[in-house]
C-alpha cells in the first residue's frame, strides 16, 4: 500500500504529477509549463494518483452490496468521510460530511436545505464573495417566496477588505431576523483572509449560524471548525477537491447534523430513504438523505488522499512556503513597468494572506497580456473577473455609469473591453524561479517584445495569434 511522501528538504515538486511536461510555444519550441492558476484548479499529488490506481482494482458500488469489492468500496468511501471531518476539526457526533460535486454544489445545497423562517430570514454575505457564495442565496430568494432569505451585502474597504465595522452595523440592524452569515474564508481574487472565528462569535451572539466558503482557504491554511459549544465555532464549511490537489470532481459540505436531520432533501432518489410506499416516504438520516444516487466514490477517495498528503507536509509548512513565495512576488512584480498590483501589496504582510495576486498592465488589455503569457512563454494565468464580478468592479473603482455602459455592451455581444485583471495564484510546488520567469515575460510584453500578430474575438474578448493553433491531439487523444 502506498503512503504519502514526507518531504525532508522542502522539495515539494516531487510530490506532484505532470510538472515535467513541456508545452508548445508560438515560435515552434516547447518549454516546461509554469502553472500560476492554482486558485482555479491544482495539479494532482502523486499520492492521489497512486492510491486511486490501486483502488481501481477494487472499485465497485457502495452501500448495501454484499460482494467483497462492494464492501471494500463502501469502507473506503466512509473512511474518506471521516478523514474530511478530522481535517476540518469537525466532531462526527455533531457534524456530518456530505459529498457532492464541488463547493458550488455544497453551498447551493445548504441554501436550499436551511430552514429559514419568517422570523429568521436574513443572510449576510460580503461584497468579496465568489459567485458560488452569493448567487445560491439569491436563487433561493427568487424561487421560494414564502420561505426565502433576504440577502444583505456587507461593505468593503477601498482596498477590498471586509469592512468589519459595517458587518457589526448589519448585525445590529438585523439581529432579530438574522439566520446566516455566509462568508469566504479567503478571497480568490486578492488572497485576503477573513477573521472567520471572530465573525462566527459575533454571528452566534446575534442568534445566527455561519457558513465559511473554504474553497480557497483549506488548501493553504489549517481550518478548525471547533466544538459546537465554543462561541467561535463554524457551523458549516464547504471545500473543493480540485483546489486541493485532487482531481476527479468532488467537494464536501461539512455541517451540523441537527440541521440535516430534519426537512426534505433538495434532491431525491436512490439512497436517500429508509422506506418508500405508494403513500409515504421515510427519509434516511444524514448524510445519506442528502447524497441522492450513486456517489462519486473515486472523487471522495481522491479528496481524502490529498488531505493525507497535505497533512504529511504539514499545513504550517504549506503556509510558510507560500508566504515566502508571495512576499517574493510582491517584491518583483512592481519592477515591471506599468504593472499595478491590487489588494495588499506589502511583502511583509504575506503571512496574513494567501498567494493570490491580482494586477493590471497599463496600456495593454488583460485579455491580451494573459494570452501572450500562454502562447509565447508557457505561463498559465487567469484573467477577467474570476467569478467575482461585484468585487472586481469595486477594486477597479468603476462608477455606476461605467458599470451600466459595460453591461450594455456585454449584453449586446461585445466583451472586448470587459473590465478585469490578471491573476497569479500559487500552489505548494511553485518556485521563485517561476516568479522570475513571469516577471521577465511581463517586462517583454510591456516592451512589445513578442512575436505573434494577435486578434481579438469580440464576443469573448479573447486574443489568439493569427495563423497558429496548438495541435492538442499530439498531446492527448481518445484514439
Amino acid at each position: 500500500m502506498t503512503a504519502p511522501i514526507v518531504p525532508t528538504d522542502h522539495n515539494y515538486r516531487d510530490l506532484f504529477v505532470g510538472l515535467e511536461v513541456n508545452v508548445p510555444l508560438l515560435d515552434g519550441t516547447t518549454r516546461g509549463y509554469i502553472n500560476l492558476d492554482n486558485a482555479a484548479s491544482t495539479p494532482s499529488f502523486k499520492f492521489v494518483q497512486d492510491l486511486i490506481n490501486n483502488f481501481l482494482n477494487y472499485y465497485s458500488s457502495v452501500h448495501r452490496g454484499t460482494g467483497f469489492k462492494s464492501q471494500l468500496s463502501t469502507h473506503a468511501y466512509e473512511e474518506a468521510r471521516q478523514i474530511v471531518l478530522r481535517f476540518l476539526g469537525a466532531d462526527p457526533a455533531t457534524h456530518t460530511c456530505i459529498f457532492g460535486k464541488n463547493t458550488t454544489e455544497a453551498i447551493n445545497k445548504l441554501a436550499r436545505r436551511y430552514p429559514f423562517s419568517p422570523e429568521r430570514d436574513v443572510v449576510l454575505i460580503s461584497g468579496m464573495e465568489h459567485h458560488s457564495n452569493d448567487l445560491p442565496w439569491r436563487s433561493r430568494q427568487a424561487h421560494d417566496r414564502q420561505n426565502s432569505p433576504k440577502t444583505i451585502h456587507i461593505n468593503l474597504t477601498p482596498d477590498g477588505q471586509l469592512d468589519e465595522a459595517d458587518f457589526d452595523l448589519q448585525l445590529d440592524r438585523y439581529h432579530e431576523r438574522l439566520a446566516m452569515v455566509a462568508i469566504t474564508g479567503a478571497s480568490n481574487v486578492t488572497g485576503y483572509i477573513n477573521p472567520i472565528h471572530r465573525l462566527a462569535e459575533k454571528a452566534h451572539a446575534a442568534g445566527a449560524l455561519i457558513l465559511v466558503d473554504c474553497a480557497q482557504l483549506a488548501p493553504h491554511r489549517r481550518v478548525n471548525m471547533l466544538p459546537l459549544d465554543h462561541p467561535a465555532h463554524l457551523d458549516f464549511v464547504a471545500i473543493s477537491a480540485h483546489k486541493m490537489y485532487a482531481p476527479f470532481g468532488t467537494g464536501a459540505l461539512v455541517g451540523r447534523k441537527d440541521i440535516f436531520e430534519r426537512g426534505d432533501p433538495d434532491m431525491t432518489g436512490g439512497g436517500t430513504v429508509e422506506i418508500v410506499t405508494k403513500d409515504d416516504v421515510v427519509w434516511a438520516g444524514p448524510p445519506d438523505r442528502d447524497e441522492a444516487g450513486s456517489p462519486n466514490v473515486i472523487g471522495a477517495i481522491a479528496l481524502a488522499a490529498a488531505i493525507r498528503q497535505l497533512e504529511a507536509v504539514g499545513m504550517e509548512a504549506v503556509a510558510e512556503h507560500e508566504a515566502d513565495l508571495t512576499a517574493y512576488a510582491l517584491e518583483r512584480l512592481p519592477t515591471v513597468p506599468g504593472s499595478v498590483t491590487l489588494g495588499d501589496t506589502q511583502p511583509g504582510r504575506a503571512t496574513f494572506r494567501l498567494g493570490v495576486i491580482p494586477f493590471e498592465m497599463q496600456g495593454i488589455s488583460h485579455f491580451k497580456a494573459a494570452a501572450i503569457l500562454g502562447y509565447e512563454f508557457g505561463i498559465g494565468v487567469r484573467n477577467g473577473c474570476f467569478c467575482a464580478h461585484p468585487y472586481i468592479l469595486h477594486l477597479l473603482k468603476l462608477t455606476p455609469d461605467e458599470t451600466t455602459a459595460t453591461r450594455s455592451r456585454m449584453l449586446a455581444g461585445d466583451k472586448s473591453d470587459m473590465p478585469g485583471l490578471i491573476r497569479v495564484s500559487f500552489g505548494l510546488y511553485n518556485t521563485k524561479a517561476e516568479v522570475d520567469a513571469l516577471v521577465e515575460a511581463l517586462a517583454r510584453i510591456q516592451a512589445g517584445d513578442y512575436r505573434g500578430d494577435y486578434r481579438q474575438t469580440i464576443a469573448t474578448g479573447e486574443f489568439t495569434p493569427r495563423g497558429w493553433q496548438p495541435r492538442f491531439e499530439t498531446y492527448f487523444s481518445f484514439y
